[in-house]
Formats: structure tokens, sequence, C-alpha cells
């Protein structure tokens, strides 16, 4: 599977973005697929993740309420919606595919496939 993450850019405080994570291949659907940040100087972090069927979804506490993950199996896209913007959401963000247990979801080696990465920078 090859990823193919979209959609950062420049924003405000309080403002919103869409990314958007285009695989390739036949198999999406069989993929739960998961949503990381970076910045810099920092770990790589946790945001959200959804099952294969789209049927349970998954966030980090922090993010909860601001931040909606979801996918289309027919287009073979996931995507993040990020509203409220925070200038600590600032961070490159990444998109993953992998088959994870729940106790391992939020763990970013369990993910097999990785898209390049998007910048999101929210100014204040």
């Amino acid at each position: 599977v090859q990823l193919q993450a979209s959609g950062g850019g420049l924003v405000q405080a309080g403002g919103s973005l869409r990314l958007s994570c285009a695989a390739s291949g036949h198999t999406f659907s069989s993929y739960d697929m998961g949503w990381f940040r970076q910045a810099p100087g920092k770990e790589r972090e946790f945001v959200a993740a959804i099952r294969r069927s789209g049927g349970s979804t998954y966030y980090a506490d922090s993010l909860k309420g601001r931040f909606t993950i979801s996918r289309d199996n027919a287009k073979n896209t996931v995507y993040l919606q990020m509203n409220s913007l925070k200038p600590e959401d600032t961070a490159v963000y990444y998109c993953a595919a992998g088959r994870p247990i729940l106790s391992a979801l939020r763990a970013h080696e369990s993910y097999y496939y990785w898209g390049q990465g998007t910048q999101v920078t929210v100014s204040s």
C-alpha cells in the first residue's frame, strides 16, 4: 500500500483544515488507518485511528472533540478533519496503515505503511 497525504498548510488559530490520505492498491479496505503527528524535537504521537470498516474510531484524549477521522473505502481515502486548531497542533502529520490489535492501536510501531507527511502550521 502506498499512501499520499495532503491538505496541510498554514492556518490561524481557531481555524480548520482537512487532511486527506489517498492509498494506492485494492487492499485499502483491509487495513486500519491511523494519523500521527510529529512536532520538531518531539516524538511521533498518535492522533486518531479508524478500523477498516469505519465502524470504530479512536482519538488521543487531548484531541477528542476537535479532530474527526473518517474514511471512504470506495475512494481509498482516509480523512482527518481538524477544527479549532491551536498553535500546539503545529506538526508534520502522517497517515499510516496497519492491522493493530486494540491495545497497540496508538503505537506507531503497529503500522506497516506510512505516507510522506504533510505540514500543518497554526499561527497564533
